[in-house]
């Protein structure tokens, strides 16, 4: 399923300066001048820049006014404490009916998560269907690695506020492993790309780059915060869909703050899911902003393809969608023929297949230094977007 763990060594947590390192996402109250300048990263796909607008917020009603009022198109930073809802273990169990197995809409790594209903204004738990839905993620119970998660997510996630980032509500004090998110009705950005049946769609070229733009401005805002935050979690099963499709990152609970002052890296410990974790930290173990970048290539790649990053039913030779996509990338004859999803029968721009495929080559370059920033990957998904013209 491609959520295979691959933690490899332990090293020191502290970063150090290196004379060869790539250079960080500014502050938020900076322009970014990671690696190239946007026009010049524009130039080299062969886009024409022109004005961008931030995405827009479609919220949902919901009693937790404190914090879902204050989702601005730019995101901002909050305080924890006051705007995360305290639930009682006995209102979580009853909102989830006993955590019944058939409430079950999600399982990874480190939880499971559940379905569950809470009357919009007083926030007790109410009868399935009726009142707001919530998610509930039971974490893992794996003693020290499973509280450092549950820890990361209330104190990285708890704090954040933006359009493209799935917001975390709440928590249960009783019980640390419990943890309350808004409820994204599509589910996963992967069950939409990979699974079959009726009750998934194939997504159009339109909605897969909305998507695309939707979860690199939420990457990008917490690269370009001041804690420069690494996700270290990209990949599709961690991006969710609401009703219109408008995406959001999730899962924070391998993400941690990023290198500050002269600092090129942190070095930590190698978690992240096989296919999707950048080759200098496996390797190293020296988690870069940029590893993240990375990261979203492979997702792109799946996302123009069709298959998945992983997949050893596929023929040898294969099986590594990156190892095997990348030598078509740069040849636009093997990138519409080779590359693309079948499953779009031709209905895209050609320009735009193309771009988007230039676009992943330069995410996954091999030296985090001459990969583009988030900011950048933004700006050239949403000039893509304006392509409109079909072959």
């Amino acid at each position: 399923m491609g959520n295979q763990m691959i933690p490899v060594f332990d090293s020191s947590s502290s970063s150090s300066p290196s004379s060869t390192r790539p250079s960080s996402p500014a502050t938020a109250h900076n322009t970014s001048n990671e690696g190239t300048t946007g026009s010049a990263f524009s130039s080299r796909l062969g886009i024409t820049k022109s004005t961008s607008s931030e995405g827009t917020h479609s919220g949902t009603g919901s009693a937790f006014s404190s914090r879902l009022d204050e989702v601005s198109p730019n995101g901002q930073i909050l305080p924890i404490t006051p705007t995360l809802k305290i639930f009682s273990f006995a209102e979580l169990k009853k909102a989830t009916r006993n955590f019944r197995p058939d409430a079950v809409v999600g399982e990874g790594c480190f939880g499971t998560v559940f379905k569950g209903w809470i009357d919009e204004k007083t926030f007790a738990p109410t009868k399935a269907g009726r009142g707001m839905a919530i998610a509930v993620k039971k974490l893992n119970s794996d003693g020290f690695q499973g509280r450092k998660e549950w820890q990361s997510e209330v104190n990285i996630l708890g704090s954040l506020s933006h359009p493209n980032i799935v917001r975390l509500l709440g928590n249960c004090e009783e019980d640390k492993e419990l943890l309350v998110y808004e409820f994204m009705p599509r589910g996963s950005l992967e069950n939409h790309l990979f699974s079959r049946g009726s009750a998934f769609q194939s997504l159009s070229w339109s909605i897969r780059l909305k998507i695309a733009i939707d979860a690199a401005r939420g990457i990008a805002f917490l690269h370009c915060s001041l804690r420069k935050i690494i996700y270290r979690s990209v990949k599709p099963s961690d991006i969710l869909l609401d009703s219109n499709y408008n995406a959001k990152i999730s899962d924070f609970g391998l993400a941690r703050n990023g290198p500050q002052g002269e600092n090129s890296h942190v070095s930590t410990r190698v978690m992240g899911t096989i296919g999707y974790a950048a080759p200098e930290y496996v390797a190293t173990g020296q988690l870069y902003v940029k590893s993240d970048v990375y990261g979203f290539g492979v997702v792109l790649l799946e996302m123009l393809s069709g298959l998945r990053a992983i997949d050893r039913n596929r023929p040898s030779g294969q099986q590594r969608l990156v190892e095997w996509a990348t030598p078509y990338l740069s040849d636009r004859r093997k990138v519409l023929s080779r590359v693309m999803d079948q499953r779009l029968e031709g209905q895209y721009p050609s320009k735009g297949a193309v771009q988007a495929a230039q676009l992943i080559l330069q995410c996954l370059r091999p030296d985090p230094r001459k990969r583009p920033s988030m900011t950048e990957v933004v700006e050239a998904l949403e000039q893509i977007q304006a392509i409109k013209h079909m072959p």
